[in-house]
C-alpha cells in the first residue's frame, strides 16, 4: 500500500514539473521579446555594434574648437570686409557713372547751343554775301571790276556766281584779263565733281 502511494506521488511531481516548464517556455520569449522592442525604440544605440553609433556630433565639437574656430572667425571677418569693400566701390561706381552721365548731357548741351550759334552766324554771314553781291551787282561793271581785280580768285568767283550773270559778265570783261581768266577757271571748277559724274554713263 505504501509502495502505490509513493509511486503516484511521483507520478504527480513529475507531472506537475512538466507543466511548470511548458509554462516556462511560453513566457519566457514573450518576456524577452517584450523587452528586446522596448529597448531598442528607447534607446538603440545600445544594442548596435559602435561602429554603427553616430559620433558626427563628438568629432564636430572636437573640429569646432582651438585654432579652427579662430580660423574660420578670421576668414568670416574677412569675407565680409570684403562684400564691404565691394558694396562701397559699386557705390562710387555708380556714383562715377552719374557723373560722367551728367556731364555727358551737358557736353551735349553745350554741342546743340554751339550747333545753333553756328547756324546762326553762317546765316547772317551768308545774308552779308548775299547783300555784297547785290552791291556789287548795282555797281557800274568797270567799278565793280577794280575791286574784283584785288579780290582772291576763289573770293571773286564766289561773289561773281551770286550776281546775275548778265552783270557778272560785264564785271568779268571789265577785268585784267589774266585775273578775269583765273576767275573763270574758278567758276568753272566749281562743283566739276558733280558734273563729271552726272555725264558718265
Amino acid at each position: 500500500m505504501g509502495t502505490k502511494s509513493s509511486g503516484r506521488t511521483h507520478v504527480l511531481l513529475t507531472i506537475g514539473a512538466l507543466f511548470t516548464i511548458a509554462g516556462g517556455t511560453r513566457w519566457l520569449p514573450q518576456a524577452f521579446a517584450t523587452t528586446g522592442v522596448e529597448s531598442l525604440s528607447s534607446r538603440p544605440s545600445d544594442v548596435l555594434p559602435k561602429s554603427y553609433v553616430d559620433d558626427s556630433d563628438t568629432v564636430r565639437k572636437v573640429c569646432l574648437t582651438g585654432d579652427l574656430v579662430e580660423a574660420m572667425e578670421q576668414d568670416q571677418k574677412t569675407i565680409e570686409q570684403r562684400i564691404s569693400d565691394l558694396r562701397a566701390e559699386e557705390i562710387q561706381f555708380q556714383n562715377r557713372k552719374m557723373e560722367l552721365d551728367q556731364q555727358a548731357e551737358d557736353l551735349k548741351s553745350i554741342q546743340i547751343q554751339l550747333d545753333d550759334r553756328w547756324q546762326r552766324m553762317a546765316e547772317a554771314a551768308n545774308e552779308d554775301i548775299q547783300h555784297l553781291a547785290q552791291m556789287y551787282g548795282a555797281m557800274k561793271p568797270d567799278q565793280a571790276a577794280g575791286i574784283f581785280n584785288q579780290m582772291d580768285a576763289g573770293f571773286a568767283a564766289g561773289f561773281l556766281r551770286l550776281i546775275p550773270s548778265d552783270q557778272a559778265g560785264l564785271i568779268l570783261a571789265n577785268m585784267e584779263n589774266e585775273k578775269a581768266y583765273v576767275v573763270s577757271v574758278k567758276i568753272a571748277s566749281t562743283n566739276s565733281d558733280l558734273r563729271d559724274d552726272a555725264v558718265l554713263p
